[in-house]
C-alpha cells in the first residue's frame, strides 16, 4: 500500500546512529534517513496534489525554524530512541498539521500523547536492549547531537522504497550569534 509521511531530517545524527539504524530499524534499509516524524501516516501519494501541498505549506509558514538537541536516550516497549529537546516545537508542528488534515491523525490516533523521537531501533526486546547499550556508548563518545529544524520533508513510498516527494522550508528566525546560520550567498 502506497503511503506518505512528514518528517524532519536529522543529518547531524547520521554519524552517531546511521549504522545502528541500518542494523535495528527496517525503515533505514528502505531509504528513510535519520529523522523525527511529524505526521505518519499521511494520505496516499497519488492523492497529494498541488492544493494539498499549499495547505501543508500554509501550516509551516507560521512555524519558524528552530534549534534542538538530541542527548537523552529513551524507550518505548519495542523501540530505542533519542528524545529531542525541546520537544514542544515538534509537538506543535504535529498538532498544527493534524488540525489542518484531521482525517490523518498522528500514528492513526493509536497513542494519546505526541512524543517526538528519532528511532534508532525497532524490534525485539533483545535487539532494542543491545541497540540501547551501543547507542549509549556512541553518545558518550560523540556527545550531544545539535540540529536545526529548517525544513519538513514529505516522503512517499509507492515503490517499496521511501523517497522525497517535497520539501517545505520553514521561515528563518532571528537566532542568537552562536546559532546564526552561516551566510551561503
Amino acid at each position: 500500500m502506497a503511503e506518505s509521511a512528514f518528517i524532519i531530517r536529522v543529518p547531524e545524527a547520521e554519524h552517531c546512529v546511521g549504522s545502528l539504524r541500518e542494523r535495528f530499524d527496517a525503515s533505514a534499509r528502505l531509504g528513510v534517513p535519520a529523522h523525527i516524524t511529524v505526521l505518519f501516516p499521511f494520505m496516499p501519494p497519488e492523492r497529494i496534489t498541488d492544493a494539498v501541498l499549499r495547505r501543508a505549506q500554509a501550516v509551516f509558514d507560521g512555524m519558524p525554524s528552530f534549534p534542538f538537541t538530541l542527548s537523552r536516550i529513551a524507550r518505548f516497549p519495542a523501540v530505542t530512541y533519542l528524545a529531542p529537546e525541546p520537544a514542544e516545537p515538534f509537538i506543535a508542528l504535529t498538532q498544527k498539521l493534524a488540525q489542518r488534515f484531521p482525517e490523518y491523525p498522528p500514528f492513526r490516533g493509536e497513542h494519546e500523547a505526541i512524543i517526538p523521537h528519532l528511532t534508532v531501533a525497532h524490534g525485539s526486546p533483545t535487539e532494542t536492549d543491545l541497540a540501547e547499550r551501543e547507542l549509549a556508548a556512541a553518545m558518550q563518545a560523540h556527545g550531544p547531537i545539535h540540529g536545526n529544524c529548517r525544513a519538513i520533508t514529505l516522503l512517499e513510498n509507492s515503490s517499496g522504497r521511501w523517497r522525497e516527494m517535497h520539501a517545505f522550508v520553514l521561515p528563518d528566525v532571528a537566532l542568537g550569534p552562536d546559532l546564526r546560520r552561516p551566510n551561503t550567498d
